[in-house]
């Protein structure tokens, strides 16, 4: 009788554990579902569709007049010299930006994680710029590189150095594009390494202060490997900032002068939504979606190596 009682009483405790855990797992899926959905319809549908897009002729305009072309998309894509100059002009753009700003970002974390007089003052001037329009700003510096009466020429005058032409001339379009992105999202980056810099102990360098370690050698042995993890996830999201290049070409030079600042993702929407070609602009959109994978997973293992 008591081994039947135990059973029924064991069996009991299993149900009731069983029903709890079914809750927990419905209310766990109730809060998964929205971002699923989400997820579903704004990011897996559209690459489905721009992948069967790709096989077609489609324009916009006509969107009852689509006709499958097979590979021609791909075929013209991979013999186009515009996507090669557009898929140069983005790389060198990630490879520049990604190391400089995140360097920039880390040594603003470091100057106004110290004691300084008004540093509050300098978080904000640092920051300010990113959650200033990118549209804003663009406007902005085209003001500021404009080759006959901008103020960065006027500086340059100044110290004896003829008028640039920046924005005018293909071999200082990219690198003046580069410097004012720099310049707009280091104080984003900043405030993630500032996190993590709170987040270092300080008895570490106060032992290490007693071992007769200097400023540089804590930054060495210390900074550095205490944000690892920061810094990978700074060089994550910088990167695909990077890649996604779109709005400073856009209103600055719309991707010249002879295409020297045109990136994949204006290439995009030149095609797609200006020549109205979406099926060319769906064939560079799946390959620029390759490469962006192939660029995360290579980042990935290089860190993960490190």
């Amino acid at each position: 009788m008591m081994q039947t009682a135990l059973n029924a009483h064991k069996r009991e405790h299993i149900s009731t554990f069983s029903r709890q855990k079914r809750r927990e797992a419905l209310v766990g899926y109730s809060f998964v579902t929205p971002a699923v959905l989400l997820l579903i319809f704004f990011l897996v549908l559209p690459f489905l569709l721009a992948v069967a897009f790709g096989f077609t002729k489609f324009n916009l305009l006509r969107p009852d007049k689509i006709h499958f072309t097979g590979l021609s998309n791909y075929k013209l894509l991979f013999t186009d010299a515009l996507f090669y100059k557009s898929l140069w002009n983005t790389l060198y753009f990630t490879v520049i930006v990604v190391p400089v700003q995140s360097g920039v970002a880390l040594m603003l974390a470091l100057l106004v994680n110290n004691s300084l007089k008004l540093r509050n003052l300098f978080r904000i001037a640092y920051f300010s710029p990113v959650v200033t329009s990118m549209t804003v700003i663009a406007i902005l510096w085209i003001s500021l590189y404009n080759p006959n009466e901008g103020l960065i020429n006027s500086a340059l005058h100044f110290f004896g150095i003829s008028n640039q032409p920046f924005l005018r001339s293909s071999s200082q379009a990219m690198n003046s594009i580069i410097f004012m992105s720099v310049w707009q999202a280091a104080g984003y980056q900043m405030m993630i390494f500032l996190a993590g810099l709170q987040g270092i102990s300080k008895d570490l360098y106060e032992a290490s202060s007693i071992d007769g370690a200097n400023k540089l050698q804590q930054l060495r042995y210390i900074t550095i490997p205490s944000l690892y993890n920061v810094t990978v996830f700074v060089l994550t999201i910088t990167t695909i900032q990077a890649v996604k290049l779109f709005v400073q070409p856009y209103i600055m030079t719309n991707g010249g002068p002879e295409n020297s600042t045109r990136t994949l993702a204006l290439l995009i929407y030149q095609q797609g939504f200006q020549f109205r070609n979406a099926g060319y602009a769906s064939a560079i959109s799946v390959i620029f979606f390759l490469i962006v994978v192939l660029i995360s997973f290579s980042m990935k293992k290089f860190l993960r190596d490190k």
